[in-house]
This record gives C-alpha cells, structure tokens and sequence, in this order.
C-alpha cells in the first residue's frame, strides 16, 4: 500500500510568528503554575483548557483547511508542542492523539469519510484518539487479539484496548483489529475502524483507570467491546486488510509530537533549573556561580538545543513528503531521553526542594519517562534506525 504523500509547504514566517506568539501568551496567562499544579495533583480533567484549545483550533492543527482545519505543517505544530509541554506536558497529548486518529482519516480514508468526519474533528466536536494498544500488544502491533466479523451492514467488534488516551471524556477512536484471524503474514488480517461512543450502542464501555506516576489530568483507560456494532461504513478506506498501514502511517508523525513533547520537558527543566540556580545561594554566592552547576547546565542547554534542531528536521522532512522514519525514530528517541536527562539534572539542582509538591520541577521527572516508553519504546527506535541507517547506506 503507497501512503499519500504528507507534503506541506512551509508556513509564512511572519504567520507563524504570529501563532506561536499567540500560543506564547496563552501558555503564560493560563498555565499558571497554581493551575498546573491543582490538575496534576489531583488528576484533575481540565476541562477548561481544554474548551480554550478548542477554541484556538487545536485540535484541527494538522487537519488540512478545506476540512476546516488550520492546515499547519509538522514544523509549526512541533513548536507549539514544544511550547506548551515546556509548561504542561500532558496536555499535548490531549490533542496529539486525537490528530493522528483524523491523520488516519485524511490519508487514508473515503472522501466521504473525510467529509463526514474531518471538519468534525477540526472543530472539537468529536474528540478521542488511537485504540492500538492491547494488554498483550504494544510495540508488536501484529499481535492483537481484538476482532471484526461483518455482519450485515456492519462489523462486528471484541476486543480490549489499554492505556488509551482521551478514554473517558474522548467520543470517537480508531480502533485496529483483526478482519481475518487467519492471514499470513498477520498484518494483512488488520482492519482500522472509527468507532464512536457517541452513537450509544451497546458493547463499547469504558475500563478501569490507570493511576499513573506521572502524565496526570489526562485519560488513561481501557476500551472494552463486546459484541460492539459498527457501521461498515466506518472502515476506514472501506477495504479491509490495510489497518496495519493505516495505522502506522501515522507514527511519523506520533513521533516528531513525542519528540517535540521531549523537547519542551527538557527546555521547561532547564528553565526551572536555571531561575533557581540563579536564586538559591550557597557560601554566599548564588548556585550558577559554582563549576559544578554550570557543568550541570552547560549540558542541559545542550541537550535541549540538539534535540529541538533533531525535532524540526524531522519534522522538515515529513513536511516534505519524505519517508522519514529514521529521522523521526531519531527525534523521538534523542528528544525523549533529552527530556529525562536534564529533568534528573534539575532535580539535582533543586536539591532536597526538588521532592517538594510546592515546586514544579517534579511533575517533570515524572512526566519525562513515558516520552522514552510511548510511540514505540527507544530499545525500538535505535532497531529502526539502526536497520534505515543501513538501507541507504549499503556497502
């Protein structure tokens, strides 16, 4: 299956100034550190934030504009995660799922499907995410046990999905599963299906929730259907056997908004690390004046550079319409580490302050590890890359 090309020009410089400065001003009113800290620590759904990013048009970021969308290429979009995860990561996830679930739709679904749903999606009217994960399939996606038989004028779905974001306030998923049991090689048996809690059928509930150590505020739950019905015109591409492409045809760009999300922990870590470093004094000096510390930020500036340009190169390339899954899986595994690194980095700077619920700076120890997990683990990243960097390079 040849997926469509997901070229998109750059967008105007002075345009996207303009956007990112907007996004510069939403972050500093809104995601005050009191009303960061009051979700976090409760796993509070936030509710109006999110009605504000609907608002701004967040969630038809990447949706093209003749669907009502804001059009943006992957390069704009990666700096507005970057910028808002540098305060508040999970909330980027929020809307990242949601667009690689409408990036399924616009790549690879029917013009009516695009009509029906994209301009939907692009307002917040529907909102949800990816149903791909199962409690025996993450990164070996081919391993789900979730089925569809068709049945008439619909399918037939079975099946529990895990550790699935937007779960409980999000309507709609596109849910993988297996069309055909049987087929050799497996990912041919894979279909991908939009299945909307909204239509208020029966056999789709909602699962526990997980309590999370970090990435808190946002849903993680489980999708469990029994016996769920499916319009069959919600296949998506309406042929069945090309789940598994349509599915992966969006981990491009799951992995430059990992990335990004990677970058902002580490930018955000190392603006906590260096106001502080600035203000605590010891042997009558502040703590930047001390070698050890600027050895500590020497690297997490660094660190934080490098993984923003490996971001936005992959980004370029996507918006290319290149094949880019080593520059992605590049981004991903760099940024996501980086985003680790200079949150343990912090810590250290903060010292004893660093385990105190009155500071920020350990909400973004605990958010930074999923970023190395998600999206395909880092052990994963390195194959991927190893084996491209391989393929266009032969002896």
């Amino acid at each position: 299956m040849t997926a469509p090309t997901t070229a998109r020009p750059p967008m105007d410089p002075d345009e996207e100034a303009a956007l990112l400065e907007g996004i510069n001003k939403w972050v500093e009113k809104e995601l005050t550190p009191q009303v960061v800290m009051h979700h976090d620590h409760n796993d509070i759904w936030p509710a109006e934030i999110v009605r504000q990013m609907t608002e701004m048009g967040l969630f038809g970021a990447t949706i093209g504009t003749e669907y009502g969308g804001l059009g943006l290429p992957s390069a704009t979009y990666a700096k507005i995660v970057m910028k808002i995860a540098s305060h508040w990561m999970s909330l980027t996830g929020i809307f990242n799922s949601h667009l690689i679930m409408a990036c399924a739709v616009e790549r690879f679904g029917t013009e009516a499907q695009k009509q029906k749903w994209l301009p939907k999606f692009a307002s917040g009217e529907i909102r949800g995410g990816l149903g791909l994960t199962e409690p025996n399939a993450g990164t070996d996606l081919q391993a789900i046990r979730t089925t569809a038989r068709r049945d008439g004028d619909h399918y037939v779905l079975n099946g529990t999905k895990t550790w699935i974001t937007n779960s409980i306030n999000g309507s709609c998923f596109a849910v993988i599963a297996k069309t055909d049991p049987d087929a050799q090689p497996r990912y041919k048996g894979m279909s991908f299906f939009l299945c909307d809690k909204r239509e208020g059928g029966e056999g789709f509930t909602i699962g526990k929730k997980f309590d999370k150590l970090g990435y808190k505020a946002i849903d993680s739950a489980e999708l469990v259907f029994d016996e769920f019905r499916v319009p069959a015109d919600q296949l998506i591409g309406g042929e069945e056997g090309q789940g598994f492409f349509q599915a992966t045809g969006g981990l491009e760009l799951g992995r430059i908004n990992v990335a990004a999300r990677g970058v902002g922990i580490a930018e955000g870590a190392l603006r906590l690390a260096t106001q502080y470093a600035q203000e605590r004094q010891t042997m009558g000096k502040p703590i930047a004046d001390h070698q050890a510390i600027q050895l500590k930020l020497g690297e997490m500036v660094t660190r934080a550079r490098a993984a923003r340009l490996l971001t936005l190169d992959a980004a370029a390339a996507y918006d290319r319409g290149e094949r880019c899954d080593m520059e992605a899986g590049m981004a991903k595994y760099f940024a996501s580490e980086a985003g680790v690194a200079n949150a343990q980095e912090a810590m250290r700077i903060f010292g004893g302050y660093s385990y105190s619920k009155e500071y920020e700076i350990e909400r973004y120890y605990r958010d930074s590890m999923i970023m190395c997990i998600g999206e395909g683990t880092n052990e994963m990243q390195r194959i991927i890359i190893s084996k491209q960097w391989v393929k266009r390079n032969p002896a």
